[in-house]
């Protein structure tokens, strides 16, 4: 097994993408932190569902500037050195700017360029710290085909999302010489309990036919990019990013 004894952090790592994603690297042999914000439930749950190695659950909001330095403190003191960070975790709110009120625009700004850039920028500064002494790592990030593409409903998730492909090509570039590489996954709408609850048959109908395979992506197929970009092969591919959309938006 690749990941055996391996020892990976995974953010929002209690349901949706980031349960495939702890499920998967635990299956290959690795040592699973599962961090989450609230759902003590769905976080025990997928603690349940990883049979081999040794996993835990790390709370704590990684938006709170002072949760990143003691999360990957509290990984250390757990596993001694960390291997792969896997920032997953994100928030998307609805703020369409012709519809809400400058407050709730502003709210809506500060809360997701805090959580899908900002925690990733200081979680990675920490994370860098534990990996230069340990001769080496991976940081894979979360992004969206929404960087890309624009998302008018939610303008400062797209605008997050392209900030962190480049901050995540900017540390590639940066971090090469400490072993240390760095990739981006970004996948297109992905079929979760989370991100359909939310939708209406027709706006799932919809989504459905954005790709050329009429289906949304799986979250195991998500995962698949991120544990490759997290292997030991791949790390001459560090800056890159992998879109998993289904074809609904290619990009030249």
């Amino acid at each position: 097994m690749e990941f055996k004894n391996k020892n990976v952090l995974i953010t929002g790592g209690s349901k949706g993408i980031g349960r495939a994603t702890a499920i998967a690297f635990a299956e290959k042999g690795a040592n699973v932190a599962i961090n989450y914000r609230s759902d003590d439930l769905a976080a025990k749950e997928t603690l349940s569902l990883l049979k081999r190695g040794n996993h835990i659950l790390l709370k704590g909001d990684v938006s709170n500037e002072g949760n990143s330095k003691t999360l990957i403190s509290d990984f250390i003191k757990k596993y001694s050195t960390l291997d792969v960070l896997v920032n997953n975790a994100g928030v998307a709110i609805f703020h369409e700017i012709d519809k809400v009120s400058f407050e709730d625009w502003k709210d809506a700004w500060q809360t997701t360029i805090n959580t899908n850039l900002i925690s990733i920028a200081n979680l990675s500064y920490w994370a860098t710290k534990a990996m230069i002494k340990n001769n080496g790592g991976r940081i894979v990030n979360v992004s969206s085909r929404g960087a890309f593409r624009g998302e008018p409903n939610m303008p400062a998730y797209g605008s997050s999302k392209a900030g962190l492909n480049s901050l995540s090509q900017s540390l590639a570039k940066s971090l090469a010489k400490y072993n240390i590489g760095v990739g981006v996954v970004a996948p297109g709408f992905t079929d979760t309990e989370m991100a359909t609850s939310a939708l209406t048959d027709e706006e799932k109908e919809s989504l459905l036919l954005e790709s050329p395979f009429k289906r949304m992506a799986k979250p195991s197929e998500v995962t698949h990019a991120i544990v490759f970009l997290a292997s030991k092969q791949t790390l001459y591919s560090s800056g890159t990013i992998i879109d998993v959309n289904g074809a609904s938006y290619l990009r030249t």
